[in-house]
């Protein structure tokens, strides 16, 4: 078949010996993470603040009952976040092209972040709850068609073969982390400090200088790349044929695993999540965080995850190759991710004895800062391999739909996170945090125990290991970003 595959002009140039449309892209995509995170990382702060509590007519409830419905709104919306790229990423591929379901996307998440900081006061009283909804409701359907799209595109800027593509993912992911950090620095210190409202604005600012960099350097960097529909361009007849085969005895297995770490990922999920929920509060209200004499924002934490990210991505990728044989296999990393994740607890379990039945006691800052870490070195253990084995695993002909349930897997568990965070007001946060270790370490033990029956129905899946080459570079480039919605052409076994 002829390839039909658009590419970036060829006077474009290069940096770094990539296509300058990468760096377009990494620029684009590192504003839209500074808004989208820096709204994560105030978002429960806002909904439990006064003001909050006499606009939306909440003066009545308990501080116990704002955390409550505080969490219950974050987790509606973290879950949403995951579940609209697959509506996104259907409309690029059938109908707008990525370029396009960009634009859309950002333009609504921009107008979603001033929707929430849009002032309280120039509002009719009693609308003001309206204009949460709107925005929240913007930037979940902002999200859906930006997220999965830009992404893709980093692909289509290489050929097929060509092994600067997994660096590239790499130089990407910086950006998304760049981007996260800036987020949480920035518009951290404007909401806990300023006033949040105005730090909902500056995150749409951030947002519209993402826009405007696409609008105004897309055509001379990426030319054609991203502006016709991948459905467009052209499918094999053998491909169209094979969507209708049904699934044979190895593959029906190899669903099977993906279906049964799907549950165990929900898990771990659950846990992690809480770093925007009860743990960014307990970070607010429970911790003490004077540092040299100056008292950083509680959101400023969050920032330890993707700073270990990037200093501990290549350092976990070096293990798994100097292991060589030795190194564990998919179901055996996903174990180790879900203790790590309970030794993280262990941590705020510490924290919570610290504190014991105080409400004047502060906790050390530095047992969140250790959980954080732990957190992010089983999230090095188990996200990146959780989307490799979907692309490993999946009939080829349900790649898409499967990759859909991975992430709505993650979907639901953002939702549980906020019901799990909510027991916190009410047990306590020693029983909470204490509850989820046992379940997190509990759930690695039995999967630890089961691995070997998981890779006998992954039918050969595991029959190689990490190599410094594309496999172990794209696995880095994916950490970083596991809301995103990567498709077929994240994965370096396509």
């Amino acid at each position: 078949m002829q390839d039909l595959k658009p590419r970036p002009p060829a006077d474009a140039g290069e940096m770094l010996g990539h296509p300058k449309g990468l760096f377009l892209l990494f620029g684009t995509e590192m504003w839209e993470r500074l808004s989208y995170y820096g709204m994560r990382g105030i978002f429960v702060f806002y909904l439990t603040s006064a003001a909050a509590a006499v606009a939306f007519g909440w003066e009545q409830l308990s501080d116990v009952e704002r955390q409550s419905k505080a969490l219950s709104y974050l987790g509606w919306y973290a879950m949403l976040v995951y579940l609209t790229p697959i509506i996104g990423g259907w409309v690029a591929d059938n109908m707008w092209g990525q370029r396009r379901c960009i634009m859309f996307g950002g333009a609504l998440m921009m107008l979603g972040q001033f929707a929430l900081g849009f002032p309280h006061s120039w509002l009719p009283d009693g609308t003001e709850i309206y204009m949460l909804w709107l925005g929240l409701a913007l930037l979940i359907l902002g999200n859906g068609f930006f997220k999965p799209n830009i992404s893709t595109m980093v692909g289509d800027l290489y050929d097929e073969g060509d092994k600067r593509r997994d660096t590239a993912f790499t130089i990407f992911y910086m950006g998304i982390n760049l981007g996260s950090i800036l987020g949480y620095l920035v518009i951290g210190w404007i909401g806990e400090k300023v006033d949040y409202q105005l730090a909902f604005f500056v995150a749409g600012l951030g947002m519209a200088l993402g826009l405007l960099l696409q609008l105004t350097q897309a055509n001379r960097y990426l030319g054609v790349v991203g502006t016709q529909p991948s459905a467009k361009l052209g499918l094999n007849k053998q491909d169209v044929a094979d969507k209708h085969k049904p699934l044979t005895p190895e593959e029906r297995d190899r669903i099977k695993v993906i279906l049964i770490l799907g549950l165990f990922t929900v898990i771990f999920w659950a846990g992690f999540e809480q770093a925007a929920g009860s743990m960014n509060l307990f970070a607010k209200y429970n911790t003490d965080l004077n540092v040299g004499g100056f008292e950083i924002p509680a959101s400023w934490l969050q920032m330890v995850n993707p700073l270990f990210i990037i200093i501990l991505a290549p350092v976990m990728a070096s293990i798994w190759v100097g292991l060589g044989d030795r190194e564990p296999n998919s179901p055996g990393k996903f174990s180790m991710g879900l203790i790590f994740l309970g030794l993280g607890f262990v941590s705020m379990v510490g924290a919570a004895l610290q504190i014991g039945d105080s409400e004047t006691a502060k906790a050390s800052l530095w047992w969140l800062v250790l959980a954080y870490i732990f957190h992010t070195i089983g999230e090095l253990c188990l996200s990146p391999i959780g989307l490799s084995m979907v692309t490993k695993l999946s009939p080829l002909r349900y790649l898409s739909l499967m990759m859909g349930l991975w992430f709505a897997f993650i979907g639901i568990a953002n939702k549980g996170a906020a019901e799990i965070g909510k027991l916190v007001g009410e047990s306590g946060p020693l029983a909470t945090f204490g509850g989820v270790a046992i379940a997190a370490i509990g759930a690695g033990i039995i999967l630890f125990f089961i691995r070997e029956k998981l890779v006998d129905w992954m039918h050969g899946a595991e029959e190689w290991h990490t190599e410094v080459g594309p496999t172990t570079q794209e696995e880095i480039g994916i950490t970083a970003d596991h809301e995103g919605a990567p498709r077929k052409h994240f994965s370096g076994n396509n």
